[in-house]
């Protein structure tokens, strides 16, 4: 599943893909944001963590990864 977070005063989003379900992910983002952790921890495809605090959290995004293209292909 591909995931956004946008950050305050940062001028890039955060792009990663990760093997967490939906429901996970947004499990994840509420506890942040409730005030439960202090930092939005999520883990990608390749086993990487990646942490932001939730109080600079702007926004975060869910979506479905766009199907990889292989090759050459004719339209």
């Amino acid at each position: 599943m591909e995931v956004k977070i946008g950050v305050q005063h940062a001028p890039r989003e955060i792009v990663l893909e990760s093997g967490q379900s939906a429901e996970e992910v947004e499990r994840a983002v509420s506890e942040a944001l409730s005030g439960k952790s202090a930092l939005l921890s999520l883990v990608d495809e390749h086993g990487r963590k990646v942490l932001v605090p939730a109080d600079r959290l702007a926004y975060v995004e869910l979506g479905e990864p766009a199907p990889r293209k292989v090759g050459f292909g004719a339209l």
